[in-house]
């Protein structure tokens, strides 16, 4: 993957601080005493630029860039891999290439998807359209078609034990190394079963 230019560099971060603000006020003040105008402030832009990153305030705390990561790192994977071991590759690839501060962010957010009763909704949507997204080009490496249901399948047991994996991290308040040990036991499981 080639490095982003300037500009891309420079949207990222506007988007990251907004993002870092927007979790922060929720954990210090609350989901809905927070608005998008203390947000856009925080963050020292204005609320129109908010919504040029986030189209709601759910959208702050449930996207991210790691699908497209992932994504990523399914396609470029080695011919010779399983696709257990490209999907295994993809999500400890995604979490190896985030920092401390971005894993500490990913546990408050994660807490807040969990915690807000209008988030966990929006995050269940969110986790079916990343499921899709990332069957495709798993089904893809294997020549069938993009909606492959058996891709998808396969796809939506990866996502599940990766869940259940950082439900158990989030509880604890983990490091990321932590995240990843837990992301490769519970890929485990679904190689060999409980």
């Amino acid at each position: 993957m080639s490095s982003p230019g300037l500009r891309e560099r420079k949207k990222q971060k506007t988007r990251w601080a907004i993002q870092e603000h927007a979790v922060r006020l929720f954990t210090e003040q609350g989901y809905d005493a927070t608005t998008i105008e203390q947000i856009a402030e925080a963050a020292e832009v204005s609320p129109s630029t908010f919504f040029r990153y986030f189209k709601t305030k759910e959208d702050v705390v449930i996207q991210d860039r790691y699908d497209e990561l992932m994504a990523d790192l399914i396609r470029r994977a080695p011919d010779d891999l399983t696709p257990l071991d490209v999907i295994r590759q993809a999500f400890t690839g995604a979490f190896r290439s985030i920092t401390e501060e971005e894993a500490e962010q990913a546990l408050n957010r994660a807490r807040l998807q969990l915690g807000v009763p209008a988030l966990r909704m929006r995050a269940l949507d969110n986790l079916q359209d990343s499921i899709h997204y990332l069957a495709v080009p798993l089904a893809e490496r294997l020549g069938r078609p993009k909606d492959d249901f058996r891709c998808q399948a396969f796809v939506g047991a990866c996502v599940g034990a990766m869940i259940n994996a950082l439900l158990a991290w989030t509880k604890d308040g983990g490091t990321a190394q932590e995240a990843l040990d837990k992301i490769d036991e519970a890929l485990n499981v679904v190689a060999e079963g409980p």
